[in-house]
């Protein structure tokens, strides 16, 4: 069984793909074709974080640098929802649509980045092999559960409060 990093290097990815399609998209349907389930799974991949990830760096890994990454993590999860949510309100194709899709494209990079090269390293210098496959198959759940994103508010989160609930 893979351990959550692999699982979320695993949705990285996908995420960039993601994009890449967009850029090749010829038509607005194939624009909303690859559009919808995009943004909808980086809704789902945040929620899921936001559950199973990030609660367990607060407590193991239970450093200033892993309040800081999730901090800056519920920020980016914040200013990529808010690209999505503004790309959504526009008709897909359009210029408007466009700069909500680049706003969560942008937000999306800087955060992979952030997670791949700070968040994911420590969280794997500090969690157990054993817990690392746990998370996995909680995350593995989780998208399960989730059919669609099913029972998901994709809201924003107060970085603080988040901190706060989950230290």
């Amino acid at each position: 069984m893979d351990d959550i990093t692999a699982l979320i290097l695993d949705d990285h990815h996908a995420f960039r793909v993601g994009f890449a399609r967009l850029d090749d998209a010829k038509t607005n349907e194939e624009l909303r074709a690859l559009w919808q389930p995009l943004a909808l799974h980086l809704e789902v991949h945040a929620d899921a974080e936001e559950l199973i990830l990030y609660p367990h760096l607060l407590v193991d890994v239970a450093s200033d640098e892993a309040v800081e990454e999730t901090e800056d993590a519920i920020r980016d999860h914040n200013k990529i929802r808010d690209g999505i949510h503004e790309a959504n309100r526009h008709p897909v194709g359009s210029d408007q649509w466009w700069a909500g899709v680049w706003k969560t494209r942008t937000e999306n990079s800087d955060h992979l980045r952030e997670e791949e090269d700070e968040v994911l390293p420590d969280f794997r210098k500090h969690a157990t092999p054993q817990l690392r496959r746990e998370l996995a198959v909680r995350w593995l759940t989780f998208y399960g559960e989730h059919p669609q994103g099913k029972g998901l508010s994709f809201e924003d989160k107060d970085p603080q409060k988040y901190i706060e609930e989950n230290r």
